[in-house]
């Protein structure tokens, strides 16, 4: 009887869940969107019962829509939205609040007051991170200092943290397991990424409990068994990675160099630095991308907090799309942007620039701009950000990046991946199989239980489907990129 690895992929819109078989082929899959939360400008929550309901239901119908029971599923590795943070009671195992997502701007005043306070220096050499509303920590004092009695339940170790992949493991095994991955710790700015361990003096300055915190271990490990209820029997869970990581993980960048970007509701670009932390100089992050057969390999990452959530913007909010795959045609309809360039900071700016308070900007416009314009104006803002920290990665590597492997939902648009070449100036490849953020967790899962043999055997599974060759002729690769700095300007500006 074959057996198949299950993905669960734990998004910020959606909750879906892949079947992989032993060729790395989806085998059944599933999805379903959850309700997005905005309780006031730059706040954004999720209800956390409804992900973890959401991420069962999807289990569930892939393994119908598959023909298969839990016998068959050899392992389960889950790869999740990151930083968002759940606070729950372990007793009664209800959250405390609700999810407060990565996109969330809530705590901005709080990091203004460590960063003027002088902790940058000490925070970043600790967790590799930069102080910003992003990480989870001040997301948890947030939740300490002003959800009625939580603050006491905590100091009594009553209340449990977890980052998604977390909170989905306590719900899956009955409360039997509370751990995180290297990876998802690192993205709390509660880790230290060199002693794999939390750090007591942050956790002091936060006010947060050593209690509140799961035990963090290797992202290919056996962390224990779901409980049978769920699916018929029990399922060893044995991958975990958040979910940037996990795509560098499934786009096999396993050597020193090697980078990948990810275009989901923000686009998110890694690169392998292996066994040793690069702390940057340009605006970019370290973190620990995976814990694997007794070694840690770190990357340096840029994040870019609006890219698909941008065309959403234009589907939902403008109505200028019926679905966000409409993009691509509309963006083709005209042969430039009329001269309009839009900064979509609709929670700030992240990686390189992290300035919070900027907002999203659309400026060059005239009279015969139409929706064409903006939105393929929207698609080219998606590239310039990505642009940006591909200059901040190769300053920091100290060396140029030769290629970009690229996945996530929006590297189906094939004007988008062209632009991006064209920028950059780089060659772009697309993979065959673009669920690799998916396929990072099943490959981590199935390597802890041997069903891919070593790191060898999985680069066998990685194909590329097409590549995207620069160009765009040098001059006007300049000028727009100089235009775009001044819209970023613009919008910078008009925060302040």
């Amino acid at each position: 009887m074959e057996k198949y690895i299950m993905a669960l992929d734990a998004g910020t819109t959606s909750n879906r869940c892949i079947l992989f078989n032993q060729n790395g082929q989806i085998a059944g899959l599933a999805q379903k969107e959850f309700t997005q939360i905005f309780p006031k400008p730059g706040w954004v929550e999720h209800d956390a019962e409804e992900l973890f309901s959401v991420q069962l239901e999807v289990a569930r119908q892939a393994m119908q829509n598959a023909g298969i029971t839990a016998s068959q599923i050899a392992a389960i590795g889950i790869t999740n939205q990151r930083e968002t943070t759940v606070v729950w009671n372990r007793r009664t195992g209800r959250p405390v609040y609700n999810a407060i997502v990565w996109q969330c701007r809530r705590t901005a005043d709080y990091c203004n007051d460590l960063i003027a306070q002088g902790y940058t220096d000490s925070i970043r050499q600790k967790t590799g991170l930069v102080i910003d509303p992003y990480f989870s920590a001040t997301k948890i004092r947030w939740i300490l200092e002003n959800v009625p009695s939580a603050r006491m339940q905590a100091e009594k170790g009553e209340l449990l943290f977890g980052t998604v992949e977390t909170w989905l493991m306590w719900k899956l095994s009955g409360g039997r397991i509370h751990v995180t991955d290297y990876s998802n710790a690192s993205r709390t700015m509660l880790f230290n990424i060199q002693s794999l361990s939390w750090d007591s003096e942050i956790m002091a300055l936060m006010g947060i409990p050593a209690t509140m915190l799961p035990t963090p271990l290797p992202s290919s490990h056996l962390y224990g068994y779901t409980d049978p209820a769920f699916f018929g029997g029990p399922v060893p869970i044995t991958g975990c990675a958040g979910d940037q990581q996990a795509a560098l993980f499934g786009q096999t960048c396993f050597q020193a160099g090697d980078c990948k970007c990810t275009y989901g509701t923000g686009a998110f670009l890694l690169m392998n630095t292996g066994h040793t932390p690069i702390y940057s100089q340009n605006g970019l992050v370290t973190t620990i991308a995976w814990g694997l057969d007794g070694q840690v390999t770190y990357a340096l990452e840029g994040s870019i907090f609006m890219a698909g959530a941008a065309i959403q913007w234009l589907r939902d909010e403008l109505r200028f799309l019926e679905s966000s795959a409409d993009s691509e045609y509309m963006a083709n309809k005209v042969s430039d942007t009329n001269g309009c360039f839009l900064v979509p900071a609709f929670a700030g700016l992240g990686a390189p620039y992290w300035d919070p308070e900027t907002r999203g900007t659309l400026v060059g416009l005239t009279r015969g701009t139409n929706k064409y314009h903006i939105i393929r104006a929207t698609l080219d803002s998606i590239s310039y950000q990505v642009r940006d920290v591909l200059e901040a990665m190769e300053q920091d590597a100290g060396k140029p990046l030769t290629t970009l492997r690229t996945d996530g939902g929006a590297s189906a648009n094939n004007y988008l991946l062209q632009v991006q070449a064209d920028l950059c100036n780089r060659t772009v490849l697309r993979p065959k199989c673009v669920e690799t953020t998916a396929m990072g967790a099943a490959f981590l899962a199935g390597l802890a239980v041997g069903y891919w043999k070593n790191i060898e055997d999985v680069c066998k599974h990685w194909a590329i489907d097409r590549d995207f060759i620069p160009a765009m002729d040098r001059q006007e690769r300049e000028n727009r990129i100089a235009q775009w700095k001044k819209a970023v300007q613009c919008a910078i500006s008009f925060g302040k």
